[in-house]
């Protein structure tokens, strides 16, 4: 694995307290930090070679801009990615951009990337809890689905997390209603 910078804890919870992350966030991060380090263990343990401590660091701080964007057009996924690249946190920044939507890495040639994780993580906690993706994407289309638009980019994000949740799923012997068992959801 190459050497790369990633923040404390200490450092973590700093830039949340430094970028005003409310409470209610902090708990969603910390509870998506905890099932994406589940996650990244777990295919470890199967023959992968995810960096878990960069998942941790990208689950903590993956709604790093969402308070200081609420009310704003801005994107938060890009805003707090901006924020940690200035601060030479690049792996980081690249996991926190993602957290909402994967981008395409073709270059990267592991079959597995830090960024799927969390991504997925933060689709299984819906505030601060644990839920199905069924759960997260009703509550999806019935807060953010104003619009025809909305509803079809709501849909097009649960056809790929329903795909990237088989993906990371298949080489192990978890099932997605292990998450809810292990992190105590319904």
């Amino acid at each position: 694995m190459p050497l790369i910078t990633l923040p404390s804890r200490q450092e973590c919870l700093a830039l949340m307290e430094a970028h005003g992350m409310l409470s209610h966030i902090r708990e969603h991060s910390f509870l998506v930090m905890e099932v994406a380090a589940f996650l990244g263990q777990a295919l470890n343990d199967s023959g992968f070679d995810l960096n878990v401590p960069l998942i941790e660091a990208g689950a903590l701080l993956h709604d790093l801009g969402k308070t200081p964007c609420l009310g704003t057009a801005r994107n938060h996924a890009l805003w707090g990615a901006e924020i940690l690249r200035g601060l030479g946190y690049h792996e980081v920044a690249q996991v926190v951009a993602e957290h909402v939507n994967l981008e395409n890495q073709n270059g990267d040639p592991r079959p597995l990337r830090e960024a799927e994780v969390v991504n997925y993580a933060d689709k299984r906690v819906l505030h601060t809890r644990v839920v199905t993706l069924k759960d997260r994407f009703d509550y999806l289309k019935a807060r953010y689905g104003r619009t025809p638009e909305a509803r079809a980019r709501i849909a097009a994000m649960e056809v790929r997390t329903r795909t990237l949740e088989e993906k990371l799923f298949a080489p192990l012997r978890l099932t997605p209603p292990d998450l809810l068992r292990a992190h105590g959801g319904d």
